[in-house]
């Protein structure tokens, strides 16, 4: 956005008739009428810069209420589920949100939580007490080998730190360490590596004239069963395995615990929440542009329009059974436009009659529902590229940049004016100046001539 230029201010001469102020005043007349269209483009300027501020505001208003909205839709149609482990040492659950989880308990018993297979550098090879400076070969290039598969391996520099950070980065199923199982005063720093998934996995890496690594730990596969099944255990190269629709379980260590799904409206409220507060800010917001004192957007379309789509998301109605309306779920609205939020009401429904609640709301991501209804208007008023707010800040950017050239141009052409008036004026006011200095001879002349005059007569 552009900035207001300054007001002119009328240049002095210096005037040695006695008419220079008047000549003066003229000049400073002249700029100031010449001025008068430039002064309203700068009050225009700062009435559309006034404008545009707010315009940002109830932007980031309407921002928050779509945040809400997202972040009601990623709670599984807004009822949500949690999960809990009856023994929180053997597994824990997590529920994926995006997932069609449904209620229910689940007997796991973890046989074993699995372990990775872990590898250590032979002890004939060279002992590195520096692992910047030196590594467990002269080799540039090794072969590694993680179950049947093999990759080259080029480390940028030959030393053993460089060789651990070139088989990371590779990412190929490994990750190596750099271990000391030397003293302080004595290091001997090794090399290890451990597969990134459980089980007994074969992995070396060769320098191109010997194997470098010794077994160290053989890994195992996670056992499981999920309410006794299957009758041979489950096995998993993962410790994190999905044991229903949306509902995944970090196996810790053996034992069993009972794994229990079930709706949680806590989340689901805190979102709703939220849309209630930003719903509150972007009405107020729209209120302080009303009346004789209102703000920079009183009387401007764009304040009717946007009430209107905050209308749109109050009088929405769908869905069937209990939920069919805000106020079905504990959404109210005053007199003011303000909303208020019974979370005890919501939190029944929840409870009561989670499909219609799930129906009413629908989804964003898919357009149904309240969800779906809320984030279309709300994308038409508030889309950063195309809405109805930002197309408006750039109309108004783009006339105060379009005003903030008018006003230079003026400026230049109030200055080429006045340039040239003060030049003209200078002329005029050296001509007064030297008739009156004409005069001023001739007055004095014509005085001792009739005094000389006066004495021959009277002597």
């Amino acid at each position: 956005m552009g900035t207001t230029a300054s007001t002119i201010t009328a240049a002095t001469f210096n005037g040695t008739s006695q008419y220079a102020a008047d000549l003066q005043k003229a000049i400073t007349n002249a700029v100031t009428i010449a001025s008068i269209p430039m002064n309203n483009l700068q009050d225009s300027v700062t009435t559309l810069q006034g404008q545009s501020t707010e315009l940002s505001t109830l932007q980031a208003d309407f921002a928050s209420i779509g945040q809400a909205i997202n972040s009601l839709d990623a709670q599984n149609g807004g009822s949500g589920f949690s999960a809990t482990a009856s023994d929180s040492t053997v597994a824990s659950p997590t529920i994926n949100s995006s997932a069609a989880v449904t209620s229910g308990t689940y007997d796991l018993n973890v046989i074993s939580p699995g372990a990775p297979t872990t590898t250590f550098s032979n002890s004939g090879l060279p002992t590195v007490a520096d692992p910047s400076a030196t590594s467990i070969s002269t080799s540039g290039t090794y072969t590694l080998t993680v179950g049947t598969s093999t990759f080259t391996i080029t480390p940028a520099a030959n030393n053993l730190n460089s060789l651990a950070q070139a088989i990371n980065t590779a990412g190929d199923g490994v990750s190596a360490t750099i271990l000391n199982i030397g003293s302080p005063t004595s290091p001997d720093y090794r090399l290890s590596l451990q597969s990134t998934a459980l089980g007994n996995q074969n992995i070396q890496l060769n320098d191109g004239t010997q194997d470098l690594l010794s077994v160290l730990t053989a890994g195992s596969s996670a056992q499981y069963q999920v309410d006794g099944e299957p009758a041979t255990p489950i096995s998993s190269n993962s410790s994190t395995v999905t044991i229903a629709p949306g509902v995944t379980v970090d196996l810790l260590k053996a034992g069993t615990s009972t794994i229990s799904v079930a709706p949680d409206a806590s989340a689901a409220e805190s979102a709703i929440s939220s849309f209630v507060t930003a719903y509150n800010a972007a009405s107020a917001e729209l209120g302080n542009n009303h009346g004789t004192s209102g703000g920079a957007l009183t009387g401007q379309s764009i304040i009717l329009t946007l009430e209107q789509s905050l209308q749109s998301l109050v009088a929405y109605s769908g869905g069937s059974g209990s939920v069919q309306s805000l106020a079905d779920i504990g959404i109210t609205i005053n007199s003011t436009g303000q909303m208020s939020f019974d979370q005890s009401t919501f939190a029944s429904v929840a409870a009561s009659d989670p499909n219609d609640l799930a129906t009413f709301l629908g989804s964003a991501t898919a357009g149904t529902g309240f969800l779906g209804t809320a984030i279309n208007t709300l994308t038409g008023v508030d889309d950063p590229t195309t809405g109805t707010i930002q197309s408006q800040i750039n109309a108004t950017n783009q006339q105060v940049t379009s005003d903030n050239n008018q006003i230079t141009s003026d400026q230049n052409n109030i200055t080429t004016m006045q340039n040239s008036l003060t030049e003209q004026m200078s002329l005029a006011d050296a001509s007064i100046a030297s008739l009156e200095s004409q005069v001023s001879y001739y007055t004095l002349l014509f005085s001792d001539t009739q005094s000389a005059t006066d004495n021959i007569t009277n002597g």
